[in-house]
């Protein structure tokens, strides 16, 4: 015979709990975006792909945001997006190599919105190629990587996110901002065949945090964390655009079997930055890209 009394005793219980679970989820949600509300973001290549997902998702959270881009129509569908949607956000032109349109940038967001918070230099650019490229009946090398292919990699995801982050440092520290800066890594940063300049400047930044966080620690300067994000394939207008075979041979190496979305990118930056405890380290958001047939990445 069922007993009806201890199965609604334990349904009882288990709605009790059940609700008491998501009150504290909800908390803690509540918790996170107090955080992050009023807090100012700078982020470098914020006019589209991960730049653009990151500022929506930090404006979403009452953000204030700033973007810097290279291209003036897509800084203003961007800010007026954000804006459109009960965010605040700025947009600058900005070349990232360049000291004065960085310091610019930076000054803009104390300027318009009061301080500088977090900072996110996601502007940066491929140009893949071998080293060298040897003809397949002679033997002999046909085609070599240009200088200019390999600076041009150098200067803008490495001196760029170097002179943002200094910028951005400078005026933390004279100003007694708290914040984070964030370096954007790659998980081919591992080292991938035909990037030999984009890897180097991912393995690079990926060391930053350490290096960074280093420096300041020995100056006593420890309102600034220095974290990096490392992500595998992120599906970007860009890459969803690919030729579709590519991307399906790409999808047969992931773990899970999906592009990662922009969204869980600006997810984790923003878990980061209500998390202290996070600092001197890079984290690998990859969704399990492995090595063909091998071990993950």
């Amino acid at each position: 015979m069922i007993n009806v009394k201890f199965i609604f005793v334990k349904l009882f219980v288990f709605l009790k709990f059940f609700i008491y679970f998501i009150t504290i989820k909800i908390i803690k949600i509540k918790e996170i975006i107090m955080e992050l509300k009023g807090k100012v973001a700078v982020i470098t290549g914020g006019a589209s792909g991960i730049g653009e997902a990151v500022a929506k998702s930090l404006a979403k959270d009452g953000v204030k945001v700033v973007i810097g881009d290279m291209n003036q129509e897509a800084i203003n569908r961007v800010v007026k997006e954000i804006n459109d949607a009960n965010g605040q956000a700025e947009g600058v032109v900005c070349n990232v190599t360049n000291e004065a349109d960085v310091a610019k940038l930076m000054d803009t967001a104390i300027s318009k919105f009061g301080s500088l918070n977090i900072v996110v230099p996601s502007a940066g650019i491929i140009k893949d190629g071998l080293m060298i490229n040897t003809d397949k009946e002679t033997g002999k090398v046909k085609k070599v990587m240009s200088t200019e292919d390999f600076m041009a990699v150098i200067n803008v995801n490495l001196l760029g996110t170097f002179l943002t982050l200094r910028e951005a440092a400078k005026r933390m520290v004279d100003n007694k901002y708290e914040g984070i800066l964030f370096t954007i890594a790659s998980i081919n940063k591992e080292g991938q065949v035909g990037q030999i300049n984009y890897s180097s400047t991912k393995v690079a930044v990926a060391l930053w945090p350490k290096i960074l966080v280093g420096e300041f620690h020995m100056r006593g300067i420890n309102n600034i964390r220095v974290v990096g994000i490392a992500p595998g394939y992120v599906g970007t207008p860009m890459v969803r655009g690919m030729n579709q075979d590519a991307l399906k041979a790409i999808l047969a190496d992931v773990h899970i079997g999906r592009l990662i979305e922009p969204e869980e990118i600006g997810d984790l930056i923003k878990y980061v930055v209500t998390n202290d405890a996070i600092d001197a380290t890079t984290i690998e958001i990859t969704a399990g890209v492995c090595y063909n047939k091998s071990r993950a990445k």
